[in-house]
């Protein structure tokens, strides 16, 4: 009587994790406009429903079907699923390309850099300098910040002025301090008091 028991107390486990691995749904992904070769590929890549929810807010934001099987696929080069499916579509919005966005996925850095790479555009930048700047982040090189650059050209400073200052190595502090100053000088340009000389009567 012991060895059936024993048989039935092994197989319960496993029974139990069939049981609980949920199903996953690609009907989301056809009903968001993905065709069969682009399901089938994100099927090979074992998407779970979280992922198909994220490449399928992806689809309704009209980015293509290579470019979402590209993005999660790049996610799971660096061991992960793929959950930026926000990021992907501010960046879409704003202009860049399917390359630009991908090479920030390729290097994992598509969260933490999405949200700088807008406001780099919504500063007005050249795309050249928006992409130098990018990759001088993506490869840790020390870069100012956003909000310094923001500022630097609120002071009417030229993008190649500002671009200079990037590769000489400013940093924050530095732009910190060269923006006040500006700031401060046009505050004060055309206030200085000018003594009058009349004729005297």
């Amino acid at each position: 009587m012991r060895k059936p028991l024993l048989t039935a107390a092994l197989f319960l486990p496993l029974l139990a994790g069939c049981q609980s691995a949920p199903k996953v749904d690609y009907l989301p992904l056809a009903g968001a406009g993905m065709l069969d070769p682009g399901v089938d590929a994100l099927k090979k890549l074992k998407v779970s429903n979280a992922e198909i929810d994220q490449v399928a807010a992806l689809k309704s934001a009209g980015v293509s079907d290579d470019m979402c099987v590209a993005l999660v696929a790049a996610a799971r080069s660096h061991g992960r699923s793929f959950n930026s499916a926000d990021a992907a579509k501010n960046l879409n919005r704003a202009g860049f390309t399917d390359e630009q966005i991908l090479a920030l996925a390729k290097r994992d850095q598509l969260d933490s850099l999405a949200s700088d790479a807008v406001v780099l555009k919504l500063i007005g930048l050249s795309p050249a300098a928006v992409q130098t700047i990018l990759h001088r982040r993506m490869d840790g090189v020390p870069t100012l910040s956003s909000a310094e650059i923001g500022r630097l050209k609120n002071t009417q400073l030229s993008e190649r002025e500002i671009m200079a200052r990037i590769e000489s190595g400013m940093t924050d502090a530095q732009a910190d301090a060269e923006a006040a100053a500006r700031e401060n000088g046009r505050a004060h340009h055309g206030t200085g008091f000018t003594r009058v000389h009349g004729r005297r009567r």
